[in-house]
């Protein structure tokens, strides 16, 4: 993963250390007056927000959580392996350059700023891979081929350093922010959540009220610096022109991704005529178009199947409505609607006084407001699918677990989170599925980059794996 350092500090020792003259010898003259020769961190922090929302708008993670349906080239929804999936570009990319604003003389706020959004990328790793480089990981040549970290590890790791991150910051400025314009308050919400959010997904390794994760949910919680809860508050991408939606490309010339019917019948159906469908399904991919559809592509099927469906209704749902995939709209990496579901879920297993019917309600009415579809109706509440009973009553992880589902779209990977944590919604792998196994894949294999490059710290991570380097071995918190 970082072997190429190696090969660039041997070459500029070569350099230096060859003939009679020295570099400095030279004094300006290959100096290029107009380059710069220190990166700006106000434009490395502004560079990795614009794709923030890459990491949580995932199609591979959203197809296995069946958010998602391929319209013609079915191949990820189909569980094919696919060791070309690799993180080495986010390390070399995103994590190095946050872990530059850090190393620069910038202010303290960028680098805990930088912390914390390094915190996210690598979540989302882990919770794709398993064990991932984390410790060892952004070092340089120090560490060229960086061990992989347990998950346990990286977790609480990641835990560890928002928590850090929070208490750390400053009266110093932050430029280049895209998501909270430089407000230290909404950083630390951010934190704060991510942290309650990260302890729930150890639930099944750390049940317990007294636990690990209920400790660490319960000290975010009560954090003084707060949480989002509001969606004012949502951590968002805000885009133009320059820097477009991810949405606003999905269907920028063309039409392969659509909502899945599995999505769309959970909320016709099991949720009955859920309002939020209206803005999750668009009838066209021409961008400003207000028209909603209902008709999910078919999950998981052969590709005549999947064109045949398409051919025969045009009006099948496109992921969102045509007016909120714009290249301006906003994209939110984490809501306020999130979060209050976090907490019931939290209040459910006796990790929180919060009361659970007022927290759970609150997650839906802010998901509803988020979509601008008014408030949930009193028969929506009352629906057996939806309503829930006294803490710990059977069937409310269920439903408290959809409606984290649900809420949580179009962040794909979330969808898959959601449903191999909880285990709800119950989905029903793809019917043309082309891995041996035919089961939904619990995590992405180990790309073959690192199998060349990173052999020994791989292996290791593989040898703590159940069945060894599969889409069926488990991550470490999916017992």
């Amino acid at each position: 993963m970082k072997k190429i350092f190696i090969y660039a500090f041997t070459g500029l020792f070569l350099i230096t250390s060859a003939g009679c003259k020295k570099l400095e010898d030279f004094g300006a003259t290959n100096v290029d007056p107009n380059s710069t020769t220190q990166a700006n961190p106000s434009a490395l922090l502004t560079n990795t927000l614009v794709g923030l929302a890459s990491y949580a708008y995932d199609t591979n993670a959203g197809f296995y959580g069946q958010y998602f349906a391929e319209t013609q080239y079915p191949d990820a929804s189909l569980y094919t392996i696919n060791t070309a999936r690799t993180f080495t570009g986010y390390y070399s990319g995103a994590l190095y350059d946050l872990q530059n604003i850090q190393l620069l003389e910038s202010s303290n706020n960028m680098k805990q700023v930088s912390k914390i959004v390094q915190q996210y990328i690598f979540w989302t790793i882990t919770d794709k891979f398993g064990d991932i480089p984390y410790s060892q990981a952004l070092k340089g040549i120090e560490f060229n081929a960086p061990a992989y970290d347990t998950q346990e590890s990286v977790y609480k790791g990641m835990i560890a350093a928002l928590t850090s991150a929070v208490g750390a910051f400053d009266n110093s400025a932050i430029s280049g922010d895209i998501v909270f314009n430089g407000d230290v308050a909404s950083w630390k919400r951010f934190a704060n959540s991510l942290r309650m959010l990260m302890a729930l997904q150890l639930s099944k390794r750390y049940p317990g009220a007294t636990d690990y994760s209920a400790t660490q949910f319960k000290a975010a919680l009560a954090d003084g610096n707060g949480y989002i809860s509001t969606n004012a508050q949502n951590a968002k991408i805000i885009y133009n022109v320059n820097f477009k939606n991810p949405l606003f490309n999905e269907y920028n010339g063309r039409k392969d991704l659509a909502e899945s019917k599995t999505l769309t019948d959970l909320m016709t159906n099991t949720l009955a005529n859920d309002a939020r469908q209206g803005a999750y399904g668009g009838a066209s991919e021409v961008l400003g178009n207000t028209s909603s559809s209902s008709l999910g592509v078919p999950y998981g099927v052969a590709r005549v199947t999947a064109t045949a469906f398409t051919d025969a209704n045009t009006t099948w749902a496109r992921v969102l409505r045509g007016d909120l995939r714009t290249e301006s709209s906003p994209y939110v990496i984490l809501s306020a609607a999130e979060v209050a579901l976090a907490r019931a879920e939290a209040a459910n297993m006796g990790w929180t006084t919060e009361v659970l019917a007022t927290v759970y309600l609150s997650g839906i009415t802010l998901s509803h407001e988020q979509w601008g579809v008014g408030a949930p109706s009193a028969s929506y509440l009352a629906n057996a699918n939806v309503a829930i009973g006294a803490v710990g009553a059977t069937g409310n992880l269920r439903n408290i677990a959809i409606q984290e589902y649900v809420a949580s779209y179009p962040n794909g990977l979330r969808s898959w989170n959601v449903f191999r944590r909880t285990g709800f919604p119950a989905l029903v792998p793809a019917v043309a599925a082309t891995n041996s196994t035919k089961q939904i894949p619990r995590r992405y294999t180990y790309p073959s980059t690192e199998l060349t490059t990173n052999l020994a710290s791989v292996n290791a991570a593989i040898a703590r794996l159940t069945g060894g380097n599969t889409q069926d071995a488990k991550v470490w918190w999916d017992l």
